[in-house]
């Protein structure tokens, strides 16, 4: 074998070799993978607020550490604690609301409703049919698919107790990585300045940038989502509206959207003849619904200035391939490539040799 054949073999033996080993680190950490790509996420984007703790707890970063720890708890743990609060305080009521819908009659559907275009008369004959046969006909209607959503329940009783445990997972190593952040983020720049020079270091910066812009874009207009809707429950004299605003702002921020709570709301509202109301709410729901698409990316590209459609591809493609984690890694993804991209075209037009 002549000495070239010799190197390409040893090279191609070394690739083997530490690809396997990647491989077989990443089948090992797999159960951890979910977890610590939250906490890198969350770590990013607060880094800036346990600097802000840091610097009025004496300069001392465990106090920090405990506080940012403590806050994450209150995220998750107040509304929470709430939302069961509220339940257990209306427990009484809720038994009565539901007791009386047995005897309840669902009022003839608005004139207005058969002008809608193309779905008005479908509606007012559905609505005609729930009508002529009652609760007691809708609930016949309903059953068959009793045992489907009863077994669906189980499924994410499982699921609630498992996304538990990896809340708890997430914590530890959020609280682990603020202890160790400042030399793990040296040597995150130090992989990028490696892989390719001051373009690495870069395509590093920008991804904290785009993290921490995604968060507050997905944060702020959860918020905002939940804020409205729940003032929008509260005018229209829907029960239980706190409790609902609660359950809004897990969703929004879980990237469900309201419409789980406001659509049957609005339909409660007709059901029970307040037609008015129920207008008022739907006009409102649609509004609440489509502010995310305006002002999550708007947020986002404030916080890093790429381009509006990269975003909004980033978030909604993110989303529908990684679950809630690509809501963050999405725009991540998309922002380093187009950087690297345009650094490319730019070394492109800059070279003499063209």
């Amino acid at each position: 074998m002549t000495q070239p054949q010799r190197e390409l073999a040893r090279t191609l033996l070394t690739v083997i070799f530490i690809g396997g080993l990647i491989v077989a680190s990443l089948w090992i950490l797999r159960p951890f993978i979910a977890a610590f790509i939250w906490a890198t996420m969350i770590v990013v984007a607060t880094w800036p607020v346990l600097l802000w703790f840091q610097g009025r707890l004496w300069q001392r970063r465990w106090l920090a550490i405990l506080a940012m720890t403590g806050v994450l708890l209150l995220v998750f743990a107040v509304p929470l604690a709430l939302a069961i609060g509220t339940i257990v305080l209306n427990a009484e009521e809720i038994v009565t609301r539901v007791k009386s819908i047995v005897g309840f009659r669902m009022p003839t559907p608005p004139g207005w409703i058969a002008h809608l275009p193309f779905i008005g008369p479908k509606v007012v004959l559905a609505w005609e049919q729930v009508v002529a046969s009652g609760v007691d006909g809708l609930l016949a209607r309903v059953m068959p698919y009793g045992g489907r959503v009863a077994q669906w329940l189980v499924a994410e009783a499982g699921n609630v107790g498992l996304l538990f445990v990896q809340f708890l997972l997430t914590l530890v190593l959020a609280a682990l990585m603020y202890a160790s952040g400042d030399a793990a983020a040296r040597e995150v720049v130090r992989f990028g300045r490696r892989l390719a020079g001051d373009r690495g270091e870069n395509a590093v910066a920008l991804a904290g940038q785009a993290i921490r812009s995604v968060a507050l874009g997905v944060v702020v207009t959860a918020v905002v989502q939940a804020a409205l809707a729940g003032i929008g429950l509260g005018v229209a004299g829907v029960p239980f509206a706190g409790l609902l605003t609660a359950v809004i702002a897990f969703l929004c921020i879980a990237q469900i959207g309201p419409s789980p709570v406001l659509v049957p709301a609005v339909i409660w509202l007709y059901w029970s003849g307040e037609t008015a109301w129920g207008t008022f709410l739907l006009v409102w729901t649609v509004f609440v619904v489509t502010l995310d698409n305006i002002l999550r990316p708007v947020l986002i590209k404030r916080g890093a200035d790429l381009p509006l459609l990269l975003i909004f591809a980033g978030v909604i493609g993110g989303l529908l391939a990684f679950g809630l984690v690509g809501v963050f890694v999405g725009p991540v993804v998309l922002a380093v490539a187009y950087t690297l991209l345009q650094a490319w075209i730019a070394d492109e037009d800059l070279d003499p040799q063209r």
